[in-house]
């Protein structure tokens, strides 16, 4: 880029930088985040269609969920890079919903495109819209229901209408529902009147084989390990957990030293004091009444023999996530110092064994009598299914904790976002100027969640959407899509009921998402900032028809 002084050219960016101005700007980036959501606009709901993403090493993952597509997709466009931020922050703050937000995103620009074609400017539009936004979130609010977070049945219906939209969901939603209600259940935390629940105290342990239906909860943690030692116990009853985060081995000195032996005498006795060392360890940990060492770190051949002896059963090399997770399961401290270790560091399980479950060896902690950590152990046919399940246990789990920890639900089904087009169409009368057109196409474009619902169920989405319309009209706000019949019907009377969190955030990230694209009129790149280093080479034959990802 050059400006010219006197006829002589300045240089200002760096050769080979891009930049693309005004309303050539706004198209391109428009454009891009369009694309990221017609991408994951088939996936949306009960009768949403799967995507098989293959990576480059050429694993697959076959799924529906929003979030989990735009993380394995791999996306060059800056634009685009900001519609994947949004399904982000969804899966953080609120778990779910997160096709919801990018579709209704890419929709708020496709109306504002159209906009800005009849002129008007993009600070009117982001104006209009953040002023609908507001309205949007006060609707939300006005029809959502308060419940006790001790609503098993509500509870159970919330997860079930998350895992509805889930592959899983098609054989066994009513026992992964319970699975998760039940799972949280363990893990909610009081203080004064308000609950908290933090989602990774509920670890979800996988593996192949059996059926969904075959999954379970474990009052306790299953660790993805076998036993140190194989002439330790394979179980023990009653146990008593010592939890290390230090290395049971002879740590290396700090300094450089040298040991100068000179006799056999001299090597015996100093390896003699060296096996002493290691069995004072033990000793210690047998002196504490502990049966059972889960170890942060390494442990020694010498230790692990002489735990053997003693009988203990002990687990090497664990995670700190996981050690973390079982002193909140078995109420014990993670304790550095092995000569500080007492019986009050102990934690507490009915269990502690060692089982073969297809062929792989898993360690099992169970019957913790107050467990404030809990385990999911997942089954399913294939690698595939476990993966998916995996996802869906999540989004479930997540829901569940937003209704306990907010207790308010809203019908689903489209019908808080029928809800808000009226009640922001009513509203945009009271607006005068050109807000007034942005306030009605946020209006419109929220109508995209029902006709996409319809659209994926194979429905007629114009005769749906006005008889979805004459219904809230008639004052009847609970009223969704009934996918199976395309009918208008109570979505609180068919169960399908979702947080006032995941709505009320859909709104906030995509508005937001949608003014910040809006609001950009000038893009400098620098030399290939924009097409990426190096455009992927196309396969013979093409890609079949897949349209460009950008």
């Amino acid at each position: 880029m050059a400006a010219r002084m006197s006829g002589q050219p300045v240089y200002i960016l760096a050769e080979g930088a891009q930049r693309i101005l005004g309303k050539d700007a706004r198209r391109m980036n428009i454009m891009a985040a369009k694309v990221i959501a017609e991408a994951v606009k088939s996936t949306l709901g009960p009768k949403g269609m799967d995507k098989m993403l293959v990576d480059t090493t050429g694993d697959v993952t076959i799924t529906n969920d929003g979030a989990a597509i735009l993380k394995e997709v791999e996306i060059k466009h800056p634009a685009a890079k900001m519609m994947v931020e949004v399904a982000k922050t969804q899966e953080k703050e609120a778990g779910d919903g997160t096709t919801t937000a990018v579709v209704f995103a890419g929709e708020l620009l496709k109306r504002a495109e159209e906009l800005l074609d009849q002129d008007v400017h993009a600070t009117v539009i982001a104006k209009g819209y953040r002023v609908a936004g507001e309205e949007a979130i006060k609707a939300l609010k006005e029809m959502s229901r308060e419940i006790k977070p001790t609503d098993e049945d509500t509870l159970r219906k919330v997860a079930m209408t998350s895992l509805g939209s889930k592959a899983s969901g098609v054989t066994a939603k009513d026992h992964l529902a319970n699975l998760a209600t039940e799972a949280v259940k363990f893990v909610v935390e009081k203080k004064d009147d308000k609950r908290s629940i933090d989602k990774k105290d509920i670890k979800i342990q996988k593996h192949v084989g059996k059926a969904t239906r075959d999954s379970e909860i474990v009052h306790g943690i299953v660790l993805d390990k076998e036993r140190a030692h194989p002439n330790m116990p394979r179980l023990v009853e009653n146990a008593k957990i010592a939890l290390l985060n230090t290395e049971l081995k002879i740590k290396k000195t700090e300094t450089d030293a040298k040991l100068r032996v000179t006799t056999p005498e001299q090597l015996r006795s100093f390896l003699d004091k060296e096996e002493e060392t290691l069995k004072n360890m033990v000793e210690n940990i047998a002196a504490s009444g502990a049966n059972c060492v889960f170890c942060q770190k390494d442990v020694d051949d010498v230790v692990q023999y002489f735990l053997a002896k003693e009988n203990i059963f002990a687990v090497k090399s664990l995670s700190e996530g996981d050690l973390k997770l079982i002193a909140k399961a078995t109420g014990g401290s993670i304790v550095t110092n092995l000569k500080d270790i007492t019986l009050k560091d102990l934690g507490k399980a009915a269990r502690v064994e060692e089982k073969k479950i297809s062929g792989k060896e898993f360690i099992f902690i169970e019957g913790c009598q107050k467990p404030k950590a809990v385990t999911l152990f997942i089954r399913g046919g294939t690698e595939h299914v476990v993966d998916e399940i995996e996802r869906s246990m999540d989004d479930a789990i997540s829901v569940v904790r937003d209704v306990i920890e907010d207790g308010q639900v809203l019908p689903g089904g489209g019908a808080p976002e029928m809800e808000i087009a009226k009640k922001i169409r009513e509203f945009s009368n009271k607006v005068s100027g050109r807000e007034q057109l942005a306030i009605v196409e946020f209006a419109n474009a929220i109508e995209v969640i029902p006709k996409t619902l319809a659209e994926n169920a194979g429905l007629d989405p114009i005769n749906t959407l006005i008889e979805l319309r004459a219904e809230h009209e008639k004052g009847r706000i609970n009223s969704g899509i009934e996918l199976f019949t395309g009918k208008p019907q109570d979505m609180y009377k068919l169960g399908v009921i979702e947080p006032l969190r995941v709505k009320q955030q859909v709104v906030k990230s995509a508005t937001e998402v949608a003014n910040m694209i809006l609001r950009i009129d000038d893009v400098i790149a620098a030399k290939g900032g924009l097409e990426g280093k190096e455009k992927p080479k196309m396969p013979p034959g093409g890609m079949g028809g897949m349209p460009p990802m950008y």
